[in-house]
């Protein structure tokens, strides 16, 4: 007899149908498994049939064939478990239930409970598109799923219950769709708590507004993890299309919990400088998504930045550029995105007092050339904003007065951000980091003393032509801050003393 159910699989950010078709017939008894399944697949074999016996059902004595249809594409995971089991009862005649217009997922315990699976989100929005009305899948995805709305997510324990249903025995609830609202009050730390280091809070609150990666230079002390890990909390509310991009990513890493379903505020990931190339990009057989990824539309922090691998640090040139990741592997070619904030951290020398005011230097001059050196120039080209982080002095340390609060400077933000969001609304642009060629001469007109000074800076500097594009980013930023709709000469002269700390470095 033969019996088909729908279910679902991934490929990267893309989700796809999948056929779980049965067949039984006369012969040896055996189990066979096709479609290009992994090992986690295969396994399912075994995993269903004690699930079979101990939810009171017999394992047919005859030649099951179980195919996972198209058998062009890879399918890995545990998450074809329930459909397999549901057709092989259909496919037995255990089952009078037919197990049409729905889409199965989950994970089977030995008992037949059913377990948590990874890209939930992905596949239900897939089904959705695909005209499907109901899914099923484990109870602890089911709050990641009901963020859809249009189809009705019935989270299981069991896979009796599925059973139980369409046999008109018991009933199930489609699980409440849930609302999304942005985290106001994240868990990071308040900008208040630095004294001093004015201008490297203006960077960040521009940073912030406008989307632009950024690099903290500084002795040891002075501040910059402290500045970075309250960055967060001034960062623009997460939009809800945000939101879902970011889930997504998240879901397929397998990273999500019950608790948290969706992400609500931005992501902020720290890898440690050992992280490998891998580590950062992604990979494996069928590639995962990297640190780059997982930071998509929020931060990625590198701290002791010339301490990361030097081929760790190219890789991240390309995703800066173009907001994706391509990872090639002999299975195929996978996309995921990464909009980020790229915030990097460094001492400008080996021992971190080349500069110091008062702290001697013991570095040797090649010494420091080596270290800086370890920043290739095409990389430093990418960050928008140098700012230097001077050591701070004994007067704001123990004046006890408290700067602005994470919470007044976020309101500055995403009032710059909303200008943004309403400007770029229909062209796939957030913000204006992402502000592309074409649509750069629209949206950043500049006065008649702006042009000059930015003529004058562009000679002087030697700047690159993506160093003009990205001078007039940070200007546009600066300006949509102070609620001007021109660009003026006030707004390039910030953005360029923001861009010019590398000729003091590294002597360009």
């Amino acid at each position: 007899m033969y019996a088909k159910v729908t279910s679902a699989g991934l490929f990267g950010m893309n989700a796809f149908l999948v056929e779980v078709e049965t067949d039984i017939s006369r012969g040896m008894p055996r189990f066979e498994t096709v479609g290009l399944p992994d090992a986690a697949v295969k396994e399912s074999r075994d995993r269903v049939k004690a699930a079979l016996k101990n939810t009171g059902f017999e394992v047919p004595a005859a030649k099951i064939t179980v195919n996972l249809a198209p058998a062009d594409m890879h399918k890995s995971g545990p998450i074809y478990d329930l459909p397999i089991y549901l057709s092989l009862l259909s496919a037995s005649g255990s089952t009078q239930a037919r197990f049409d217009e729905a889409v199965f997922l989950g994970e089977l315990a030995l008992d037949g409970s059913v377990r948590r699976i990874t890209g939930a989100l992905p596949m239900t929005i897939m089904a959705l598109e695909k005209g499907y009305k109901r899914i099923f899948l484990p109870a602890e995805n089911a709050a990641e799923a009901s963020v859809v709305r249009g189809i009705e997510v019935y989270g299981v324990r069991s896979a009796l219950d599925v059973v139980n249903f369409y046999e008109g025995l018991t009933t199930l609830t489609p699980e409440q769709p849930l609302e999304f609202r942005p985290a106001l009050e994240g868990t990071y730390p308040d900008m208040a708590d630095v004294l001093g280091q004015e201008t490297a809070k203006r960077a960040l609150e521009i940073a912030a507004a406008g989307g632009h990666n950024t690099l903290l230079i500084g002795s040891p002390g002075s501040g910059k993890s402290m500045l970075a890990r309250r960055f967060p909390s001034i960062l623009p509310d997460l939009t809800f299309e945000e939101a879902i991009e970011t889930t997504k990513i998240h879901s397929i890493a397998g990273i999500l919990t019950a608790e948290h379903p969706i992400i609500t505020e931005r992501p902020f990931r720290s890898p440690h400088h050992t992280v490998s190339p891998a580590g950062l990009s992604g990979g494996g057989t069928i590639p995962r998504p990297g640190e780059i990824s997982l930071a998509h539309n929020g931060v990625l922090f590198l701290d002791e930045l010339p301490e990361f691998d030097r081929m760790a640090l190219e890789i991240l040139r390309q995703p800066i550029e173009d907001g994706e990741v391509t990872i090639s592997r002999v299975n195929g070619t996978l996309t995921y995105p990464c909009r980020m904030i790229v915030l990097a951290a460094m001492n400008p020398c080996p021992c971190g007092y080349y500069g110091h005011p008062t702290h001697a230097c013991t570095c040797s001059p090649q010494k420091v050339e080596r270290y800086l050196s370890r920043i290739s120039g095409p990389l430093l080209d990418r960050i928008d904003l140098h700012v230097e982080v001077p050591p701070v002095e004994f007067s704001q340390l123990s004046g006890g007065a408290r700067g602005e609060t994470s919470s007044e400077i976020r309101k500055r933000v995403n009032r710059a951000r909303k200008i943004q969001l309403e400007r770029y609304q229909g062209t796939g642009v957030y913000c204006n980091s992402g502000l592309t060629p074409a649509l750069m001469q629209k949206a950043c007109p500049v006065s008649d003393k702006g042009i000059a000074l930015l003529r004058s800076a562009f000679d002087r500097l030697g700047l690159s032509a993506r160093g003009y594009n990205r001078i007039l980013k940070v200007s546009r930023t600066i300006a949509d801050l102070a609620g001007d709709e021109v660009i003026g000469p006030e707004h390039i002269s910030e953005a360029v003393r923001f861009r010019s700390l590398d000729r003091k470095y590294w002597k360009k």
